[in-house]
């Protein structure tokens, strides 16, 4: 991450949030202290920055997004309100080199009261977007490409861990389509592609309904990828049995294509938590030797379903 893309984002969104207010002597707001509710919601290096100022978010999204993809996926995000949060703006700017679009400050999900979890809301809208036809022309979804990348990532970076074979045993059981290596069985289907329930909050608006946001990897593909990684959690036994019962109870009954209406749904679902499962993993082992750390347990427990992955193929999992 350039060293003064931080400060710039965070100039920029104070003037965007103020963009339109002046005292009565003609002052901007951009020209005096200012006491507004502000900060830093994300800094990744190499990846998305989110800064926000009073109502406004500004995201600095990855290094070489792809503008016209981007613009795209904005658009379907504005016609598609009561699912997705809708951009302040119709198209991105650019600053510093990044491409930077604007949002909407939105109440995130607590991390803090796991119980209040809104699995249900959650649901429902990942539902009601897979049931949308796509409102505009959209790029494929972006799940299976960021998986392929955390995997190359481990290759590269951890290729001595004992942790690594067993997650690339694993990786190596999906079908082509799941690794990134072929085309997804379904082009048709709108898919958030990377959700989670850091991609909720409640829209600001009167009603303070849950929303989906990040629209990075907004496109069509499998819908069954939006239900992974919950179900890959409850199979790892990070996820309680209740929880997960929760959020795929409220997807059948906003009659979500993913799954089967009743019955085995993992005859749908194991491939991709399969991949997400890997991907994590993939993932937390190489956080853990970039930072010369040992495994944590959560860390443990996703590599240790990835070496009973890599030793049966894919089938629904024990209940």
């Amino acid at each position: 991450m350039p060293s003064d893309l931080l400060p710039a984002l965070t100039a920029h969104v104070t003037a965007t949030a103020h963009a339109h207010a002046r005292d009565s002597d003609g002052v901007s707001d951009t020209e005096r202290p200012c006491p507004c509710p502000a900060g830093t919601l994300t800094a990744r290096d190499d990846d998305t920055t989110v800064v926000h100022h009073a109502g406004t978010v500004a995201k600095a999204h990855a290094p070489g997004t792809d503008p016209a993809h981007l613009a795209l996926r904005l658009t379907t995000a504005a016609h598609l309100p009561g699912i997705l949060l809708p951009p302040l703006a119709p198209t991105p700017v650019e600053l510093r080199g990044r491409l930077v679009t604007h949002w909407p400050y939105g109440t995130p999900v607590d991390p803090d009261d796991p119980d209040a979890a809104p699995w249900e809301a959650a649901a429902t809208l990942l539902a009601l977007l897979h049931r949308t036809p796509p409102p505009a022309p959209v790029p494929p979804m972006r799940g299976p490409a960021k998986a392929a990348h955390a995997i190359a990532t481990l290759r590269a970076t951890a290729p001595g861990h004992p942790a690594t074979a067993p997650v690339l045993r694993a990786w190596a059981t999906l079908p082509a389509w799941a690794r990134d290596e072929a085309p997804m069985p379904d082009s048709a289907t709108l898919c958030h592609g990377d959700f989670h329930l850091g991609q909720l909050v409640r829209h600001p608006g009167p009603g303070a309904s849950w929303l989906l946001i990040d629209v990075d990897d907004l496109g069509t593909g499998v819908p069954t990828w939006d239900l992974a990684r919950p179900a890959a959690w409850y199979a790892c036994g990070l996820l309680a049995p209740d929880e997960w019962q929760r959020f795929l109870t409220a997807y059948r009954t906003a009659r979500g294509p993913a799954v089967p209406p009743d019955g085995d749904p993992w005859t749908a679902l194991d491939a991709p938590a399969r991949a997400l499962t890997a991907q994590t993993a993939a993932r937390a082992v190489a956080k853990a030797v970039a930072a010369d750390r040992p495994l944590d347990e959560v860390e443990r427990a996703l590599v240790d379903a990835c070496a009973r992955m890599g030793a049966v193929r894919p089938s629904s999992p024990p209940d």
